[in-house]
């Protein structure tokens, strides 16, 4: 049986770790590996290291840094597959929705190879006399990042190369349930020249969690997850003098409106709602279609798609999705549906019961439609997380909007029409941090920035991007003077130009 251990100072080790989790396939429900959960001693080790290996790194200049990126994006391209098929094999996801997570990875690997032109400085010649003014950007020191299970690859990656490009030493602390890919792409980056104890892996659960936002040597953390593991993050980091950026959760709406072409909206709710089961903090899990006869032919269209969704594991290349990540999950998941018919919704598609030869003890839910669901019942207040759609009627594009805009979260959305004035009053009025015109899941490429808005996220950054520029560093501003011979005297009032 696999173990899997820290990555710290460019070696693996258990470190002072006693404590194990298991590892499972989510597919057959077996256990295959079991990864060390680290202990305060471990967080105290994995912190010194890091503190020590920033001293010289934060030192080399920008240009050498992106060397480095570039190195290890080449690194990326060529072990893509096996970076895929450790995602698939833990957390479940076919085999292509992992190569897609690797490729959108890649983006923010290749916009951190950019790095000297995004951390130059300003300079203002002669703001008075003989005066000069100029501002750059320094690195932070010790940078840390708790990420999800959901994008094993992506996530980690979407933090990693603009944290280290920006010159500060990373620690990751990844998923314990899908932990191997984590490792994967810290140890490629041993392989593209990054000095030992830039980045290292810290594997854990909320006693490293809580070890890495205490300690006073950690300068920010970055994180995504659950609303209210974000917002215990958000408060507890910040309340320990650290900068933090938490992700959090999401009820993604689609508007559908009665000019949008059905067929379009169809396949882009299918991919949308249950591509990896639905486990996507940008999945569409609300299908708002405006006007009576809009739903109607929505929901007919949806329905035998639902129904004919092609399930299995991910070494099935013809599968549409996998199970889900845990035997937990898939009970909660379950859950959600069972609540959703007790409270009234129609129920289209049942994903409940769903059973796959040979993978019987797999955590497989069939995909789920519901109609005529109601801003009062569960299924639309919380995240499911799960491969379950749900529609909501809206008499109006008014009341679709509003509908929206009342939600807590406010992660991503979108609207299908063929009508600009529709869309353009769309993005202008919609409280929600991502949106898609005719466009599902508006993940920004990796030269935008991601994040939502409202209970989507605590802090001020968005991830990755411009933004990660900003997070990563701190503002330095040097104001200078020579001496030529001005004499002005000693001066008592508010120094101006």
């Amino acid at each position: 049986m696999k173990r899997i251990e820290h990555i710290i100072g460019g070696q693996y080790t258990s470190a002072d770790s006693t404590r194990t989790a298991a590892v499972y396939n989510p597919a057959t429900g077996e256990q295959t590996g079991e990864v060390v959960l680290a202990c305060e001693a471990d967080v105290n080790t994995v912190v010194a290291t890091a503190k020590a290996a920033f001293e010289s790194w934060s030192q080399v200049p920008p240009a050498k840094r992106a060397r480095v990126m570039f190195a290890y994006k080449a690194l990326l391209e060529l072990r893509a597959d096996d970076i895929a098929s450790a995602i698939s094999a833990e957390h479940g996801k076919t085999h292509p929705d992992a190569l897609g997570e690797v490729a959108r990875a890649l983006e923010v690997v290749e916009f951190a190879c950019g790095i000297p032109h995004l951390l130059k400085g300003d300079f203002s010649r002669n703001v008075g006399p003989a005066i000069d003014t100029a501002s750059d950007r320094h690195a932070l020191g010790v940078v840390a990042g708790i990420t999800p299970f959901n994008f094993p690859a992506m996530v980690p990656l979407w933090m990693i190369p603009m944290a280290i490009a920006c010159g500060n030493a990373f620690i990751l602390k990844p998923s314990e349930r899908d932990p191997s890919a984590a490792n994967l792409v810290v140890e490629l980056l041993k392989e593209a020249g990054l000095p030992d104890g830039v980045c290292n892996v810290l594997h854990g659960d909320k006693v490293a969690v809580d070890g890495l936002l205490h300690h006073p040597d950690v300068q920010a953390i970055s994180f995504v997850g659950s609303t209210p593991i974000a917002e215990y993050v958000y408060k507890t980091g910040t309340a320990n003098g650290k900068r933090v950026q938490a992700l959090g959760g999401a009820k993604n709406h689609m508007i559908i409106m009665p000019d949008a072409d059905i067929d379009q909206a169809v396949d882009a709710l299918m991919g949308a709602g249950y591509g990896s089961a639905g486990e996507r903090c940008m999945a569409i899990s609300v299908a708002v279609p405006v006007g009576e006869e809009t739903a109607n032919r929505l929901v007919s269209a949806l329905a035998p798609k639902v129904a004919a969704l092609k399930i299995g594991p991910a070494t099935d290349t013809d599968a549409d999705m996998g199970p889900v990540i845990t035997a937990a999950h898939k009970q909660k998941v379950l859950g959600y549906i069972d609540a959703g018919v007790k409270e009234g919704a129609e129920l289209v598609v049942d994903g409940r019961g769903f059973s796959l030869q040979g993978y019987e003890n797999g955590y497989f839910v069939g995909g789920t439609l519901f109609d005529r669901v109601t801003p009062d019942m569960t299924i639309y207040r919380e995240e499911i997380f799960g491969p379950v759609l749900s529609v909501v009627r809206a008499d109006s594009y008014d009341t679709a909007v509003d509908l929206i805009n009342r939600h807590e979260y406010g992660n991503g959305t979108a609207i299908f029409t063929r009508d600009g004035d529709a869309a353009r009053n769309f993005i202008d009025r919609i409280q929600v941090g991502m949106v898609g015109v005719n466009v599902p899941i508006p993940v920004p490429v990796g030269y935008h920035s991601f994040g939502g808005w409202k209970r989507s996220i605590f802090g001020a950054h968005g991830i990755y991007g411009p933004e990660a520029v900003h997070f990563y560093t701190r503002l330095k501003t040097v104001t200078t003077r020579w001496p030529t011979g001005i004499r002005a005297g000693a001066q008592f009032n508010f120094p101006s130009n």
